[in-house]
């Protein structure tokens, strides 16, 4: 144990040896088991205002994805490997089986929630229930991209480009680049907190953080379309909650539960009035969902 949690009251943070790389991970309450994964440029604080309501029924933990926070930052290596969600959901099963907890349930935000898909078609026997944050599944929203989604969303478009090229224009100022992708996706006053701000702006400083960040989005654009296609046909078996924001991109653009009935058997959910970042914009409405969802 490395000490409290600066973001999580009543959490203590761990460096988890999970397989080939250490993960960050912050861990509290007790109950059964639910592994929290955070999207893209937050890391595992992202959870302050809802994780400890969670606590109050269950044992809870917040990772950080490889690539972001305080885990490992490995290459991509070949076709950007490292940061498929393939190689990201089975960080999660190892950091919850170091943990004791071989059945958990999952909620991913953003990346979290494409790392929490590919963990649920891969390892079916390990997720108990999954929630999904402010996403269509990634195979249907490339399939379906025309002028509005990709001005919205250009760094999908953007970060995939071949290195070194987005890395070194971000590079030249990455606080900059960080505030206002954040200020863009966030529809609700004062968030996130200045804090939280600062504690992404740290970690987004590292050029191996804006390193992984874009391979992430490679893997995304590359090798996670190719696991997807050859799953097509496959279903995610276990409860499924979507929640989305109404005034961002995701359920402006997409019918979102429709999305989700097409890969898995049980779906239900609804949207929220704030944008992308929901856990941070509307933590009491997401505290309570989850609650009635996992209970």
């Amino acid at each position: 144990m490395l000490g409290p949690d600066p973001f999580l009251p009543g959490f203590a943070l761990h460096d988890i040896e999970a397989g080939p790389v250490r993960i960050r991970a912050s861990v509290g309450g007790s109950g059964p088991p639910v592994l929290l994964m955070h999207g893209h440029p937050q890391t595992h604080a992202t959870w302050g205002q809802v994780a400890p309501r969670l606590a109050e029924r269950f044992t809870v933990v917040a990772m950080d994805l490889r690539g972001y926070g305080d885990s490992d930052k490995p290459e991509g290596g070949a076709r950007h490997v490292a940061y498929a969600k393939r190689s990201m959901a089975a960080d999660a099963v190892a950091v919850m089986a170091r943990l004791g907890h071989a059945r958990f349930a999952v909620v991913g935000h953003d990346r979290g929630g494409r790392v929490g898909h590919r963990l649920a078609l891969d390892h079916p026997d390990a997720v108990t229930r999954l929630a999904l944050f402010d996403i269509a599944p990634t195979a249907t929203m490339y399939a379906r991209t025309d002028k509005d989604f990709a001005t919205r969303y250009f760094w999908w478009f953007f970060l995939i480009q071949p290195a070194p090229l987005p890395e070194r224009l971000i590079g030249a100022d990455p606080d900059f680049f960080l505030r206002t992708h954040v200020e863009g996706q966030s529809k609700t006053p004062g968030s996130p907190s200045p804090e939280l701000l600062a504690e992404y702006l740290r970690v987004y400083r590292d050029p191996a953080t804006r390193h992984a960040i874009c391979e992430d989005y490679r893997a995304a654009a590359t090798i996670d379309l190719e696991h997807d296609a050859a799953d097509a046909d496959r279903r995610i078996e276990v409860p499924v909650l979507a929640l989305w924001g109404a005034k961002g991109t995701v359920g402006r653009t997409y019918d979102v539960l429709a999305t989700w009935r097409e890969k898995a058997r049980d779906v239900r959910g609804h949207a929220l009035e704030c944008g992308h970042t929901l856990q941070e914009e509307r933590p009491d409405e997401v505290a309570a969902a989850l609650l009635h969802f996992l209970g």
